[in-house]
């Protein structure tokens, strides 16, 4: 992190994002989604081993692994992740669509018709972090508009488990089922269907490039929200704002990606030297 003045600075180089290609990898990725397409739950198996350096006997989540989570996880993180899932479900109820219908001349009737799809399936990313936030945000929404089965894929961890956060989260939010298996595999999963995994009719949730490549490669024999980028993040600040308030909405974002681009701009010199500080400091304690 820098801290620049206007004044000295080469605007369009500042901004300037390392970027990715997802081109560069299709053809990775497209041999990954055949080879899932083929052999089904096999594939995922020993793709879990080659990327995540685990060997999976069962890819479903367990019953008894959710209720270990609620037992060992923080309480203060449990009370979080329920307010959160509150006020998530507060807001999308006002975003559902409603049904309506009018004459549009003698006898002719038009209007709109709402339908919730059959199934989704909610991608979960792993690694850098821990993402519960992202469950919420992709499951209570779908529960709402009536999906009615909600499953989520996320990669497991060194000792095969997945992150008592995410379990957790995802019980809170309604989750049907939670796979664990990560990467363009687990969207081929989703896509395809597998002997453990159901095809879904939508696939949304943020991953890596590989991910990304994989959404775009099964668009249209499945549908997706967007193709994501890398998190970015501008932030306009006067002297009244808290330095680690901006802080934690910039680390916020440049967790999820190395080339995540975050800035802060203010015209107070001693809030932008603060917010540096708060950074350097939040960074030493994050997990």
């Amino acid at each position: 992190m820098d801290i620049l003045k206007y004044e000295e600075i080469d605007l369009a180089e500042t901004i300037k994002r390392s970027e990715q290609d997802v081109n560069n990898v299709l053809d990775t990725v497209s041999d990954i989604l055949n080879n899932v397409k083929d052999k089904g739950d096999e594939a995922l198996k020993s793709y879990t081993e080659k990327f995540d350096g685990v060997l999976v006997d069962d890819l479903k989540v367990k019953e008894d692994e959710i209720k270990e989570a609620y037992n060992t996880l923080d309480d203060s993180l449990l009370s979080a992740l329920k307010q959160a899932a509150q006020n998530i479900e507060k807001f999308h109820k006002k975003q559902i669509p409603q049904e309506w219908e009018i004459e549009v001349n003698p006898g002719i009737v038009a209007g709109q018709i709402v339908r919730p799809i059959n199934s989704a399936g909610c991608y979960i990313p792993g690694g850098r972090a821990a993402y519960p936030s992202s469950i919420l945000m992709t499951v209570i929404p779908a529960k709402i508009a009536g999906v009615e089965k909600v499953v989520c894929v996320t990669p497991p961890q060194k000792d095969g488990k997945i992150l008592d956060a995410i379990l957790v989260a995802a019980d809170i939010a309604g989750a049907d089922e939670i796979y664990k298996v990560g990467g363009a595999q687990a969207i081929g999963a989703l896509a395809y269907g597998t002997e453990s995994i159901p095809k879904v009719e939508k696939i949304v949730g943020p991953g890596n490039i590989f991910v990304t490549a994989a959404k775009k490669l099964v668009y249209g024999q499945v549908d997706i929200e967007f193709p994501a980028g890398p998190s970015e993040v501008l932030i306009l600040a006067d002297e009244s704002a808290e330095a680690e308030f901006l802080a934690t909405d910039i680390l916020a974002q440049a967790e999820h990606d190395p080339n995540a681009s975050c800035f802060l701009v203010t015209d107070n010199e001693n809030l932008a030297n603060e917010t540096y500080e708060y950074v350097l400091k939040l960074t030493e304690i994050a997990p």
